[in-house]
């Protein structure tokens, strides 16, 4: 038995404290949560009437009063086996116990199929944690099947319920990462892992219940549940109680889910779940949780939580006191199979329907079905759902409701998308519209729910900012002593407090810093001002990853929106080639309604309009989000686009390479680890980029310390990147500068220091530093060169990004106007090419551009 370390029980003063609080609608902080958790008699009465009425006013915003819900489903047992050792687990077995490492596809299908002919729409997919990197029988039986990993089997597995059957797939396959979510969230109508505990010590100490399990550390499964908010999957999570927990730990818990749930509003519904010990465990002997401990948890989970959060307990683990739970707070049921048992705790069936709907008419309820994801999701659509599952959900659910039409007929439907081109819509004349009309408000519709909840978000940005520190007159000194000696060794971590010393200066030394800089600019690359003939093009803004710091993403329904056909995009690419561009620049949002195909048959219709034009494309968050979309690695796919034609991508979507700064400034984007693995492997595959760092929003001079750091460490191991782009905020439109959270871009001052300090910094590793004109504007660009800059990037002949955020440097620059820029600098110019290298020719177009047909008008 697991030694629960030993709390003082609260006072009576205390819990009439804590429940008149409650009562009051007063938010309750962990220390009272753990106060209430031991109410009992008269007192667990009062707490249960509070937490009935936050529930019942819950159920009459969502506009069905009195309505409890439960989804009806089958339950699928992928496999048994697992990586862990949870002490209380029958679920999890040994290969020698089990027929097969796993079910095979006609025996998940079989099981699907019987839940369809009994009405049922989820499919339940329960399985251990990466079984493989503990048993050979698992890595063997999916090699023999060609399949890497056992989510590899998983995503397959889903998309054969689909097609098979219609049933909507819920998955549990555990601990994710964020690039594992964007992979299955295709594939799942939701997903799901219980947080069990915050209590590391179940984890950590011989004899907890968790000791011995990779995944059950509790910061490890925190991680996979924030993760999948930023990848926008509703998500089911929970907690099990008597375990070992004591009541603070229990309160701790749920603040925890509370937490992820207000930062990135994707977690569907909360489940408390009781222990019960199960004979051949580790914690056979162990007492079962109490049930009035179970309601006292639930009531407190549903105050904590609060009105709009589902809260659900397992209906075959609760006895008889079907009324206690509903008292309690709960207002679902969760799954319940009329075809399978619960394999999770088979000795204690599910209800049948027809007694859940008798208990619950009994304390005052009625039941509905809802789908494996909820009501909310279903009516919002994107970005919790993603297209390729769209229809298959659309046709089981109420349109009004977003429940489960009950009256739906279940069966498959194709999941892969069509492939193939459309037209362009929306608002295509917004490359030159921006500079002419502007946009049409400045945030878009969706404003106040898609980045999370902004307190959330200022809350998660104040936990981590640290006081500068102090700088002092000798490090200044032994910084610029440093960078006129040894200029890369400023990212050496043994001088830290130099390098951050000469990056915060002012005055003089910021001076002296620049003239540094500017001699070895001078004495790398020369007094050239380099620049490329280019045309942005911008093929989709349509997005709903939920970046912060974005003014460009928009809903597919916003007056700004648009999407670019093949053909208008490679009329674009001709109009650039004739007016003497070298390279266009394709960017867009991850827009859900572009097919798989579409990226590659860009490059080629690039290619085929300009032969010889050098496409640099796609962020490395385009290309993580369309290899998940279309189920092949980031080296298949970026293999396909550089065979298609791709010569280069953009290293933009970098910001911060830091996570602490990442989830505050963007909501769903890719980690920085995923960031670097994909921009190594492009690298490998001989595709180079250039690199970026946006900064002056909610970051400190130390994280682009260490952003610098972490670019120098990649190009010293692949020599892959061509530039560097310092990137300034551009903050009057941003969503986190509107929302209060942001300063309002860098100072004059922070923008010489990031340019002249990376001239420095990335010596003998990037030898070009580039100035953004569109960003800074023509003056300040000149400033900049003279401090160490040498490039001022491409004409544009388009901007929408920047010019979308609220800039007001314009669109393009002839170059007539970008040598105006180097001759304030006193410095001459020269066209190049995309990576600096290759000699640059005038362009012919094999085609002519298409006539552009304008609207009809009536006089």
């Amino acid at each position: 038995m697991v030694e629960v370390p030993r709390e003082t029980a609260p006072s009576d003063a205390a819990l009439r404290r804590a429940l008149r609080r409650a009562r009051d609608g007063v938010t309750i902080d962990v220390a009272e949560a753990s106060v209430l958790l031991a109410a009992r008699g008269d007192a667990l009465d009062e707490l249960l009437a509070v937490a009935s009425r936050v529930r019942d006013a819950g159920l009459v915003a969502e506009g069905r009063p009195g309505v409890v819900t439960y989804s009806k489903n089958v339950f699928i047992p992928l496999t048994r086996l697992c990586r862990d050792r949870c002490h209380y687990c029958t679920f999890a077995t040994v290969p020698h116990r089990l027929p097969a490492a796993f079910l095979e596809r006609d025996e998940v299908l079989e099981i699907a199929r019987a839940g369809a002919a009994a009405g049922c729409k989820e499919a339940l997919f329960t399985l251990g944690d990466r079984p493989e990197d503990r048993w050979p029988a698992a890595r063997e039986w999916l090699e023999e099947r060609g399949y890497d990993s056992t989510l590899d089997y998983v995503r397959a597995s889903a998309i054969a319920v689909l097609e098979e059957t219609g049933l909507l797939p819920h998955l549990n396959p555990g601990v994710l990462s964020w690039a594992e979510l964007t992979r299955l969230k295709p594939v799942a109508a939701s997903m799901g892992m219980m947080l069990e505990t915050t209590a590391e010590r179940l984890w950590s100490e011989p004899g907890g219940p968790h000791f011995g399990s990779p995944d059950k550390e509790p910061a490890v499964r925190l991680r996979a549940i924030t993760d999948a908010g930023r990848v926008g999957v509703p998500y089911t999570t929970g907690i099990l109680i008597g375990i070992g927990e004591n009541r603070t730990e229990r309160a701790d818990s749920l603040f925890a889910i509370r937490s992820a749930a207000r930062a990135h509003g994707h977690v569907q519904e909360v489940i408390i779940q009781n222990f019960r010990a199960k004979p051949d465990t580790a914690m056979a002997k162990d007492p079962d949780a109490d049930l009035h401990d179970l309601a006292a948890t639930i009531a407190v989970a549903r105050i904590v939580l609060g009105p709009k959060m589902r809260i659900q307990a397992p209906p075959n683990l609760i006895g008889d006191e079907f009324a206690l739970m509903l008292r309690a707070g709960i207002d679902d049921w969760g799954g319940v199979s009329p075809v399978t048992a619960d394999h999770v705790s088979p000795e204690m069936p599910w209800p049948a329907i027809d007694e859940l709907a008798t208990r619950s008419a009994a304390a005052g309820f009625r039941i509905r079905e809802r789908l494996a994801v909820y009501p909310k999701y279903v009516l919002a659509g994107s970005p919790w759902i993603d297209s390729r599952i769209s229809v298959h959900i659309a046709a089981l659910a109420d349109q009004e409701t977003g429940l489960a039409d009950e009256s739906a007929v279940v069966i498959g439907r194709p999941w892969q998308e069509p492939d193939g081109g459309f037209d362009s819509t929306g608002r295509v004349d917004l490359n030159t519209a921006i500079d002419s009309e502007g946009r049409t408000a400045d945030r878009r519709g969706d404003f106040a729910s898609v980045y999370g909840d902004w307190d959330a978000v200022a809350e998660e940005l104040a936990a981590t900012q640290r006081s500068a520190p102090q700088r002092l007159d000798a490090d200044v000194r032994a910084g610029l002593e440093l960078a006129a000696s040894n200029p890369a060794a400023l990212l050496d971590p043994a001088h830290e407090s130099s390098a951050m010393a000469v990056l915060t200066a002012d005055g003089p030394a910021l001076d002296e810093l620049a003239r540094l800089a500017d001699a070895v600019r001078a004495d790398v690359v020369g007094d050239e001002v380099t620049y490329v003939v280019n045309r942005n093009i911008n093929f989709s803004n349509v997005c709903y990853v939920g970046c912060r710091f974005c003014a460009f993403a928009q809903r597919e329904r916003d007056t700004d929106a648009f999407r670019l056909s093949l053909d208008e995009v490679a009329s674009r690419a001709v109009e650039a080639a004739e007016a003497g561009a070298t390279e266009v620049c394709m960017q867009g949002g991850i827009d859900p309604q572009l097919p798989v195909t579409f990226y590659a048959d860009l490059v080629r219709a690039v290619k085929a309009a300009v032969p010889g034009m050098h496409v640099h494309a796609f962020s490395p968050m385009e290309i993580v989000s369309a290899s998940a979309k279309a189920g092949v690695s980031i080296e298949e796919w970026l293999t396909e686009l550089r065979d298609a034609g791709l010569g280069s991508i953009p290293g933009t979507a970098a910001e911060i390479l830091d996570d602490e700064v990442r989830w505050v400034l963007t909501k769903g984007k890719l980690p920085a680890a995923q960031w670097l693995e994909v921009v190594r492997t492009a690298h490998r595959l001989g595709i180079p980029s250039s690199s970026t760092m946006m900064y002056g929003h909610v970051d400190e001079p130390r994280h682009w310390l260490g952003h610098l750091r972490t670019l120098a460490a990649l190009q010293d191991e692949t020599g892959g990147f061509t530039e560097f782009v310092p990137l300034p905020f551009v903050h009057h439109n941003a969503p986190i500068y509107l929302a209060g959270i942001a300063r309002p871009g860098p100072t004059v001052r922070d923008n010489r220091a990031v340019h002249a300090f990376a001239r420095l910094a990335l010596h003998g590793r990037i030898d070009h530093i580039q100035c953004s004109w569109v960003k800074l504007g023509d003056g300040p660009a000149a400033d900049i060169l003279r401090g160490g800059a040498d490039d001022m990037g491409g004409t544009l002949m388009e901007e929408t990004i920047s010019r979308m955020a609220g800039s007001e440097n314009g669109s393009a620059r002839t170059v007539t106007e970008l040598t105006a820029i180097a001759t304030a600098a006193g410095r001459p110019v020269r066209q190049r090419s995309t990576t600096y290298r290759e000699p640059v020719e005038r362009l012919v177009p094999a085609q002519r551009p298409a006539p552009r047909l304008l609207p009809l008008t009536t006089a």
